[in-house]
């Protein structure tokens, strides 16, 4: 080896941005571990490069012993004297290597380690860059794909897979195309660092609506949940912790300008924005939009709701093979079960109805009116609500 070896090996470490001393270190091993396994079996070798040069030097290390049990390894005490005065027992010696054994053979198994510890060193970089990343959002450019439908996305100095359940339904992806991707996980494994993105992660669209929406970025108006069913629709429950902000217009903007810009980066996908309400039945209801429901009662312990719907909104509150109501069972943690009913449905519908028949009662006093209209709202029966009755307290419909 001369100089320009260690020229081309300065460049390519300057390519594969790995550290030129390390490289040296690992090449001084791999050497070592060729020599020993075809020149000199079972004996302790050490090569050392001079990395201004590129010249070589190789010894072979044995340990000075009053008694010789490995002579590959060990040497007499007696022995070591003649050749150096000062040699004492436990200590290591250093004797010249045949350089010339140093056949072809074994120059090829040092390349082939060579090779490898590149890889390794390239693979542990490429680990400790991503292996904190978890949980981000990265632009990447799709470089391939498998005969599994795996995707694979160039991050830069490494490649993550795509598994087709973290896929855009629908969503084409051609070589070269610019895609934004969450990073699920990074794992070191045997074959190098795994790091796994999605596209269909509920985490994506939080991501892209922090970087459309100014207030959603500056946490004015927060994401309290998100059900996503990606490439079809999606429910956010959103709320204000400015109370002069409405959380519903900030997401949707003006003419929908701020949500067509997030589901323009989500194939147009659907993205229902709701209000969240601390009170259970009230986030059911809205969540349960556009559909209009009914009384609702609820389970706490375990975590079940049963809900009234007309008639004429029970097709609209179950949605397109479910997606409706599943989208509203994964944003408010509760199992939905509507029932189909006769009653009025919604609290505003049942104002609607007394307000027809105050008109039509010949009621003279606005006292009398009153009257007329509490008693519409009455309670029937003194024990609980029934699934399909009005709340019987006003504040209670305002929660």
């Amino acid at each position: 080896m001369n100089k320009e070896f260690i020229d081309s090996l300065s460049l390519l470490a300057g390519e594969r941005n790995i550290d030129r001393d390390e490289l040296l270190e690992s090449l001084e091993e791999a050497l070592a571990q060729a020599y020993e396994r075809n020149v000199e079996p079972g004996k302790e070798v050490e090569v050392e490069i001079d990395p201004a040069t590129g010249s070589i030097d190789v010894v072979i290390i044995r340990r000075v012993v009053e008694t010789v049990e490995d002579p590959d390894k060990e040497i007499a005490l007696e022995e070591a004297l003649k050749d150096d005065e000062t040699a004492e027992v436990g200590m290591e010696m250093e004797f010249p290597a045949d350089e010339e054994r140093f056949t072809r053979i074994a120059v090829q198994t040092a390349k082939q380690v060579i090779t490898q510890k590149i890889r390794e060193k390239e693979r542990a970089h490429v680990y400790e860059e991503y292996k904190d990343r978890a949980g981000e959002v990265m632009t990447g450019i799709i470089s391939r794909s498998d005969n599994k439908r795996n995707v694979f996305v160039d991050l830069g100095r490494g490649e993550a897979i795509m598994p087709q359940k973290e896929q855009i339904p629908g969503e084409r992806y051609m070589i070269g195309m610019r895609a934004k991707v969450y990073v699920m996980n990074v794992e070191q494994g045997s074959r190098g660092p795994s790091i796994l993105v999605s596209r269909a992660a509920p985490e994506l669209l939080e991501y892209l609506m922090k970087q459309e929406i100014p207030e959603v970025n500056d946490g004015t108006v927060e994401i309290k949940a998100i059900a996503r069913e990606a490439g079809q629709r999606s429910k956010v429950a959103v709320s204000s912790t400015n109370p002069n902000v409405d959380p519903i217009g900030a997401c949707i903007g003006h003419r929908g300008s701020r949500i067509q810009a997030v589901t323009g980066e989500l194939q147009r996908e659907r993205v229902d924005i709701i209000l969240w309400d601390p009170n259970p039945r009230e986030f059911i209801r809205n969540a349960l939009s556009p559909a209009k429901v009914g009384g609702i009662e609820l389970d706490t312990d375990a975590q079940d709701a049963r809900i009234n719907v007309a008639s004429d909104q029970l097709s609209l509150a179950i949605g397109k093979g479910g997606q409706n109501v599943r989208l509203a069972a994964k944003l408010t943690g509760f199992k939905i079960d509507l029932n189909a009913s006769d009653t009025i449905s919604d609290l505003d519908a049942a104002m609607q109805a007394a307000a027809s028949r105050l008109e039509d009662a010949p009621v003279s006093s606005s006292e009398s009116k009153r009257a007329a209209f509490e008693a519409l709202f009455a309670r029937k029966d003194g024990g609980k609500d029934g699934a399909g009755d009005a709340p019987r307290e006003p504040q209670e419909a305002s929660e």
